[in-house]
């Protein structure tokens, strides 16, 4: 109960905020999860199957971390709207008008990472791994993009729910790192983690002079739009889910039996 009123006073927090403090935060946010990405990339550069995928996992919750002690605007964890929303306690324009500002700044943060990673050659001889990630993203089908999209923003917003249960600093970090650690070695497809990914295979793919193998159009289709969509839904799934049980537990407290005072004798003796 207490976790799902400090979510809905959050909520109202975000949706009543100037837009141009939403976009900076988003822009923020954006770049946070570009920098967890980057960083995942050079770590499992010459490492392949699940030792790539575990240690991917291991390093790439700095970005939700950041976001989180930041306070910044991150377009996946904002879809637990869907509470507030059944709620009545914020209202659709403002909660569309957020997501709408927040999903800008998250792509212009993702992709200004994306530049500046590619074009300082950071990533060394690591840079082939990242063309490598977006071939495989502009290789997913629609349909599995979707539904990796939906687990893993299942798994992210159960991670800001948890963060919102804990009380300090350290915490929040541990809250957040095994959920998102799961969504990474799992496979599951984070839509604002893609924008850098996308960004960083395409622009490292022209900068290594390779032939074009992913293009701009799959990654959109295949990749981020599916997994954009998925996200949305996995996200309100979990809103959905603690709105349910907030208003269940609501209702049993509301509910108490009515006590019928009985007299002992009878009336008019």
């Amino acid at each position: 109960m207490s976790v799902a009123t400090d979510y809905i006073e959050i909520a109202k927090s975000k949706t009543s905020a100037p837009w141009y403090k939403t976009l900076i935060l988003a822009v923020m946010a954006g770049a946070f999860i570009a920098i967890g990405g980057a960083l995942a990339t050079i770590a499992a550069a010459d490492l392949s199957g699940s030792q790539a995928a575990l240690v991917k996992g291991a390093v790439f919750p700095l970005g939700l971390m950041l976001v989180v002690v930041c306070g910044a605007e991150l377009f996946t964890g904002n879809c637990l709207f869907a509470l507030p929303l059944l709620n009545r306690d914020i209202r659709v324009g403002r909660a569309l008008k957020n997501l709408g500002i927040v999903y800008g700044g998250n792509l212009v943060g993702g992709v200004l990472i994306a530049v500046l990673v590619v074009y300082s050659h950071a990533m060394g001889g690591n840079a082939a791994a990242s063309v490598d990630i977006a071939i495989a993203k502009c290789s997913l089908g629609f349909g599995d993009a979707f539904l990796r999209g939906i687990l893993c923003n299942m798994l992210v917003c159960l991670a800001v729910w948890a963060s919102v249960a804990a009380k300090n600093v350290g915490s929040k970090l541990l809250a957040v790192y095994m959920p998102v650690l799961a969504f990474v070695v799992c496979g599951f497809e984070h839509s604002i983690a893609n924008v850098y990914y996308l960004s960083a295979g395409l622009m490292a793919q022209a900068e290594l002079g390779l032939s074009v193998t992913a293009t701009l159009g799959d990654g959109l289709l295949f990749c981020l739009l599916p997994s954009t969509l998925g996200n949305i839904i996995g996200g309100a799934l979990i809103g959905v889910a603690f709105w349910a049980v907030n208003r269940i537990a609501k209702d049993k407290a509301c509910a108490a039996p009515v006590a019928m005072d009985k007299s002992d004798g009878d009336k008019g003796e």
